[in-house]
Parts: C-alpha cells; sequence; structure tokens
C-alpha cells in the first residue's frame, strides 16, 4: 500500500457545483504513432479500450485512455497499477517506437458535480463548452486562467479535471471560488 497522497488530500466544496478531489488516479502517457496498429492492439491488450477518435476519451472497467494529441494518449487506471500498465506497454510495444510514462504522482485530478459545471469551468477557459461544441466523451486541453489543463463531461453534470500537480492546489482553489453559490452566469442552463 502506497503512502502517497493527493494534491489537497481529499478536500471538498459543496457551492453552485460540488468540487471534489479526485484522489489519487493512475496516469501514464503514452507517445507513439496512434495509426499503428500495434499501439492500438497495446492499448486494447493493456486496459480493454480502443483508441478514442481525436479529442476524444473512452472509459471502461479496466480504465481510460484521453487522446491528447496527435501522438500522444493519457490512460487511466487504478492508482497502484500505473507501474504495471507501463509494464503491459512496454512488453505489447516492443520493437515499436513509443514511450510510456507513469504520471500519475505528476497529475492532480478534480471532479466537479451538478448542473452548473460547464459555467464553472468557462470563467476561466477559452474553450467553447456550450452543449452544441462540448458533449460527453470529448476531451480539451485548455488553460484554466493561466494554467493548463484538461477536462471532459463523464456523465451529463459530471466534469473530470486534470492539471499538473505543482498548481493543483492553485487549481482546487480556483474552482472553489468559480464555484461559489450565486455565482453562476448560467449561461448553458437558461431556459
Amino acid at each position: 500500500m502506497s503512502d502517497a497522497v493527493s494534491v489537497v488530500n481529499g478536500a471538498s466544496f459543496d457551492g453552485a457545483v460540488q468540487v471534489k478531489d479526485a484522489g489519487l488516479v493512475g496516469m501514464v502517457t503514452l507517445r507513439g504513432d496512434l495509426g499503428s496498429e500495434k499501439l492500438a492492439s497495446g492499448v486494447k491488450s493493456a486496459i480493454g479500450l480502443t483508441l478514442p477518435e481525436a479529442r476524444g476519451v473512452k472509459a471502461g472497467t479496466k480504465g481510460g485512455v484521453a487522446w491528447m494529441s496527435p501522438d500522444e494518449l493519457l490512460l487511466f487506471c487504478d492508482y497502484e497499477q500505473a507501474d504495471a500498465l507501463v509494464g503491459k506497454l512496454d512488453k505489447a510495444l516492443a520493437g515499436e517506437h513509443f514511450l510510456a510514462v507513469n504520471v500519475s504522482d505528476a497529475r492532480a485530478s478534480f471532479t466537479l458535480t451538478g448542473s452548473g459545471v460547464r459555467e464553472v469551468i468557462a470563467k476561466g477557459s477559452p474553450a467553447d463548452l456550450s452543449p452544441e461544441a462540448f458533449k460527453q466523451g470529448e476531451i480539451r486541453r485548455s488553460r484554466l486562467g493561466q494554467v493548463a489543463v484538461a477536462f471532459w463531461l463523464s456523465a451529463p453534470d459530471t466534469m473530470e479535471l486534470v492539471c499538473f500537480r505543482s498548481v493543483g492546489e492553485f487549481v482546487y482553489d480556483w474552482l472553489c471560488v468559480a464555484a461559489e453559490k450565486g455565482s453562476l452566469p448560467e449561461i448553458f442552463n437558461a431556459g
């Protein structure tokens, strides 16, 4: 058992939406040729999922996979399984040009829950978060204020967000301020 702790140690905030530290999440960056059948097969055997389309994210029983760039995926798994996932990828992709790295301890993860999750993120991100432009199953790499983040809807009213651990406490505090009761513009929930 690891003695690692998440960046804000399980903190949560109940405002217009709930902001919660998602805890320790296993994350593996996989760089390589996303058009390679061997890479696709390696990911499928390691986490049971096919590769997502560009800007896509998928979840399954063994973990998840998110498209991060034309040559990069972010794989999700149980925190304790991240090193084993790297080992599986190393074995499955032997002979392929790739890089698989456990980045779990270099990232922080948060979950926002409530009907105003789009509004909270829209306060600090230039991404178009309207329901027509941003749907469940899509991921955005963007900014929140001046900080790099990635976020996606895991359910209609649930937003997952990943950032670098070094700015995790700042991002958590920013999200809590942006989620204060009575502060949402309700631009996506009007009607």
